[in-house]
């Protein structure tokens, strides 16, 4: 690799960015609390990968090459000395599997003595530039034994691929979504991506990921990976068989749009998400409280939560997202639900600048048995929306000055993100309130290919309370 002053600059800024941030105000729905783990002393934590085993131990792979186990409120490291990783995997059979960036490896205890003994490679077939901008994420693992994962583009790397634009590919799949089979076949599964930092399967056994605000990316999305499909950034192609290097400059922008996948659910900057992380799913059967199968996401750079509704709607997903809390302590790049339906959460604020006020740290968010008043899905119905709730609302305050909507989209480029376009403000009408006092409905001019922000502030319950987040954004792809 050949390094430039540019190149130092940013692999320094990469390594020594932290926060410096005062204590955010935490934000939460009612009966929900945040519990801070105690991380082990001189040890930076920043927290890249995170799952949870089967027992409710706790794995964490640190961005400085570390897997620590948390069990019984007790830190015990695991390994170390891999290549920065970016997830990790818990196995049935006890073993783990991380992502560092050239490799997925397995981590073998073979003597139980609590120590990985063996290293085991299990797929290498990228190819890794050391540029600090080739995250390798993931991995996750369907019920046929075949595991998943996604490489980043680079950033700033002079010998790189690119279109006018930091971000390139010096080959080795680069920007794909990778498949290794339960044989050991390495399959190039999908393109398109720019910084996919989240992978995640649903009960269902269907593959979402997000990624993050950038070049051709106008803000945060997810998607549902589907194999052979393309997700937007054009880079990808240069080693795509229908495509190649000189094509792909020859491109236009439009046709690069009518070829690729339109994101399920769009994040809107700064609102929502920056930077979002992984999805994963309530699956507690009420451990958690009324969000019984919807998805959970981090964000690193803002360091809340927030939560995906999904809508299918003509045979193909979009929906909703709103925030679920706000002001944890670091960046909330992991999540994921143990045994006992609470949400863990590994943060960093390396590389990147965080709201929060430390630059690691481990968190869990706790539910303890208290209904909150809270949004709970929004569905699209022919002539507008239907919006149902944790519980009744207050008859008084379900009328139409006490809700707003707005509708916007976003450019489709190569310019670094996008600003609302074609912003403005719908009336609405026909506004009911069902009988059990949970719903309301409304009409409103529908409109395609658009973000619907909702904001219900004046919207109360019959216990008099407000929602912790009041402001709902829905994707509509697709009308009914």
């Amino acid at each position: 690799m050949k390094l430039n002053i540019k190149t130092l600059i940013l692999l320094v800024a990469a390594s020594t960015s932290s926060v410096a941030n005062s204590a955010p105000q935490q934000i939460l729905p009612d009966g929900y609390a945040i519990e801070t783990i105690e991380t082990p002393p001189k040890t930076e934590m920043h927290i890249a990968g995170l799952d949870t085993a089967k027992n409710g131990d706790v794995y964490v792979a640190t961005r400085f090459g570390d897997v620590w186990k948390y069990s019984q409120s007790a830190w015990s490291k695991f390994a170390e000395g891999l290549h920065e990783p970016a997830g990790l995997l818990c196995e049935n059979d006890g073993s783990i599997l991380v992502t560092q960036k050239p490799e997925l490896t397995r981590l073998v205890d073979l003597d139980n003595d609590g120590i990985a003994d063996d290293y085991i490679n299990v797929a290498n077939d990228w190819k890794f530039h050391n540029n600090y901008h080739e995250f390798h994420f993931g991995p996750v693992k369907d019920k046929y034994g075949n595991y998943f994962g996604t490489l980043n583009l680079s950033h700033g790397d002079p010998d790189a691929f690119k279109l006018k634009s930091n971000m390139g590919s010096s080959g080795g799949y680069r920007g794909w979504v990778y498949k290794v089979t339960s044989q050991g076949e390495f399959i190039p599964y999908a393109s398109g991506l720019r910084s996919p930092a989240g992978l995640g399967l649903n009960p269902q056994g269907e593959l979402f990921y997000t990624d993050n605000q950038g070049d051709w990316v106008g803000t945060s999305k997810l998607h549902l990976i589907e194999e052979g499909k393309f997700y937007g950034h054009p880079i990808s192609l240069i080693e795509h068989p229908d495509y190649g290097p000189d094509k792909v400059r020859a491109m236009t922008a439009a046709e690069f749009d009518a070829i690729r996948e339109q994101p399920n659910v769009l994040f809107p900057h700064q609102e929502i998400s920056n930077s979002p992380g992984n999805p994963d799913w309530d699956v507690s059967e009420g451990k958690f409280g009324p969000f019984k199968g919807q998805m959970f996401f981090g964000d690193q750079s803002k360091a809340n939560i927030f939560r995906v509704m999904l809508d299918k709607v003509q045979g193909k997903y979009q929906g909703a997202v709103i925030e679920f809390v706000s002001g944890m302590q670091s960046g909330n790049i992991r999540v994921d639900f143990d045994n006992k339906g609470q949400l863990w959460v590994g943060q960093t604020a390396r590389g990147w600048s965080s709201a929060g006020s430390k630059p690691f740290g481990l968190q869990k968010i706790v539910w303890d048995g208290t209904n909150p008043f809270e949004l709970l899905d929004m569905k699209l119905t022919k002539t507008g929306f239907k919006l149902n709730f944790t519980e009744a609302l207050d008859v008084g305050s379900v009328n139409v000055n006490n809700i707003k909507v707005r509708e916007w989209n976003y450019l489709y480029h190569q310019t670094y993100g996008s600003p609302k376009v074609n912003e403005k403000s719908l009336n609405i009408s026909d506004l009911t309130l069902s009988k059990d006092k949970k719903s309301i409905e409304f009409s409103i001019p529908l409109t395609a290919d658009k973000v619907v922000m909702v904001d219900f502030t004046g919207l109360t319950s019959q216990t008099s309370r407000g929602s912790a987040f009041t402001k709902v954004y829905y994707t509509l792809n697709n009308l009914k």
